[in-house]
């Protein structure tokens, strides 16, 4: 078959996998090319069993692979025949060095620009998928201007990712808005259009927004905070419930009613993770401070601040409940991924629950339906240096939540999965120590009935003060 255009994607990761594999169900005359030089992740694509778990992604993929949706190592080919270039790279948090703890690494993005400028022979339209501090395009744009030829040039475009993780396929399928920033000049706007043709085929034209290429950069960035913050200003009230007797969920409830406030994201919880929300706002932290508004840095940092503080008051909790100790004894948690619908553990509040509770000696087991073993040995080893003696001493990853729950002292849930809601509490309650303890980090237990069970029912942002 013959492609009227042909897109790359530098990076087959949870926003270019997706992304790319919805843009080819699409449209089935542009022939898309996914790469990445991780072999293994390339395998997984290519194989019965993708490496993102995401409901709908993979039929989509089963259909189009090898028509007209491609996954490949061979990055410098993919460049060379496309005329639209997507860079969905990593862009992690720095560690060390300037802005450690606050900026985002640019390392992959610079190494995928300066590889389009090298290998490139004609004309691309690069596209930033990544989430990037503001102002990452001038910095591409400098790189790919520098190697500009007479028979090769570059028009670089912003075009941010809105995705949810557990509705990704939804949310490309029928996006809120599409935003695509480019430079005010001829030649950008008229990569702009061409960007907006492909979104257009199933996109209505009207929440196709094209901005310049920093509007769209910050706006990310500004989305993120936004919904962040929502759920900080909840949890935040949640400590006010517990210590009053109020309920959060009847609070969120009457407020979510107010047309100016709605509904969304006023969930209580142990605290909000993935990959996007803390690392942009981190991002607008450093931005602000590089840009000499500290006032504005403190005010967002506060929203991150908030989080740590939710999820260290939930563990604490627990300590104080199980009689100011859980030395050698015996917890369940429940859910590792960040939320329901994914297997991503980026920045999961169980992650900082389990290191709490090591920290505390306990032993702990863990089960999540997505979330593989290796997954958290490598969580917790690897990304925050627990011990791993002290991993393969007191942690157990179990197969069924009955597993993880025979013989505890506790059942910590953190992860909201729908079959958490129907597992037979009965039977838990019946393997478990006495007096036996549930925690809700979620609000998506049945309180009444657990109680009726004999549970001694723990849940977020609900006191017991009458």
């Amino acid at each position: 078959m013959s492609f009227t255009t042909k897109i790359c994607c530098i990076g087959a990761g949870y926003v270019g996998g997706p992304t790319c594999a919805v843009i080819a169900s699409k449209c089935a005359d542009i022939k898309v090319t996914i790469v990445d030089i991780n072999q293994a992740r390339i395998d997984a694509w290519n194989s019965k069993d993708i490496p993102i778990y995401e409901p709908g992604l993979e039929e989509i993929v089963f259909a189009q692979r090898g028509k007209n949706l491609f996954f490949s190592t061979d990055v410098d080919a993919a460049i060379l025949e496309a005329d639209l270039i997507f860079v969905s790279v990593n862009t992690p948090t720095k560690k060390t060095g300037m802005g450690a703890g606050y900026a985002a690494d640019l390392a992959y993005i610079e190494a995928a620009t300066r590889r389009i400028a090298l290998v490139a022979k004609s004309h691309k339209i690069v596209i930033e998928k990544s989430t990037v501090p503001c102002r990452t395009a001038e910095s591409m744009r400098k790189i790919l201007d520098a190697n500009s030829r007479a028979d090769v040039n570059f028009d670089i475009l912003s075009n941010p990712e809105f995705l949810a993780e557990g509705t990704a396929i939804k949310d490309l399928q029928n996006p809120d808005r599409v935003l695509i920033g480019s430079m005010q000049t001829e030649a950008g706007l008229k990569a702009q259009k061409a960007l907006a043709s492909v979104y257009a085929r199933w996109v209505p034209k009207e929440r196709i927004v094209t901005t310049r290429l920093w509007s769209s950069e910050l706006t990310k960035l500004a989305s993120n905070a936004l919904l962040a913050q929502r759920i900080s200003s909840i949890n935040a009230l949640s400590a006010i419930c517990e210590a009053t007797g109020a309920d959060v969920d009847e609070v969120s409830y009457a407020c979510g009613l107010d047309s100016r406030i709605g509904p969304k994201f006023l969930k209580a919880s142990v605290g909000f993770g993935g990959s996007c929300f803390q690392k942009d706002i981190l991002n607008l932290v450093y931005l602000s401070q590089s840009l000499h508004l500290p006032e504005v840095a403190d005010y967002w940092n506060q929203v991150v601040l908030m989080n740590e503080y939710q999820k260290r008051r939930f563990a604490e909790s627990v300590v104080r409940t199980l009689f100011n100790t859980i030395t050698n004894k015996n917890v369940c948690i429940l859910g590792f991924a960040f939320k329901k619908d994914t297997g991503d553990t980026r920045e999961s509040a169980a992650i900082a629950m389990v290191k709490y509770f090591l920290n505390e000696n306990a032993n702990i087991r863990i089960y999540d339906p997505k979330v593989p073993a290796s997954q958290m040995l490598y969580d917790l080893t690897v990304e925050d240096k627990v011990d791993v003696e002290q991993y393969n001493k007191r942690v157990t990853v179990c197969d069924s939540a009955y597993t993880a729950a025979d013989g505890v002292d506790a059942v910590i849930v953190l992860t909201e999965w729908d079959e958490f809601k129907t597992l037979d509490y009965q039977r838990i309650y019946g393997k478990m120590n006495k007096p036996a303890f549930i925690f809700d980090g979620r609000l998506i237990l049945p309180t009444v009935e657990l109680k009726k069970i004999g549970f001694q029912t723990i849940t977020i942002g609900k006191g017991d003060v009458e």
